[in-house]
């Protein structure tokens, strides 16, 4: 069974840091790309960054491009998204997705999806 279990989401002040956890099971981690995405209220679910399991490479939207950081432990089938200088407009439910992607931030390229995680950050 697949499974991707985010973690780490809460609430924060501006400014803050967070570190969210993706665990995934149940595929072969290293044939996927993993992505986080986020969703805020009364909005579409929007891409925030994604890595490349085999090859480590690394993708972010321009609204967290160096404040946010993905990482990947192979070892542990575990993928980071460290948060830092968090604003008021983060606030939304995190996912993290794994799928073999051809448009990182295209949700239509990802097979499995996570739960999600709240972060809400207060100003």
């Amino acid at each position: 069974e697949v499974q991707l279990v985010e973690s780490g989401g809460g609430l924060v002040q501006a400014g803050g840091s967070l570190r969210l956890s993706c665990a995934a099971s149940g595929f072969t981690f290293d044939d996927y790309a993993i992505g986080w995405f986020r969703q805020a209220p009364g909005k579409e679910r929007e891409g925030v960054s994604c890595i490349s399991s085999s090859d480590g490479s690394t993708y972010y939207a321009d609204s967290v491009k160096g404040r946010f950081t993905i990482s990947s432990d192979n070892a542990k089938n575990t993928v980071y998204l460290q948060m830092n200088s968090l604003k008021p407009e983060d606030t939304a439910v995190y996912y993290c997705a794994a799928g073999t992607v051809v448009a990182w931030s295209r949700t239509d390229d990802y097979d499995y999806w996570g739960q999600g995680t709240q972060v809400t950050v207060s100003s």
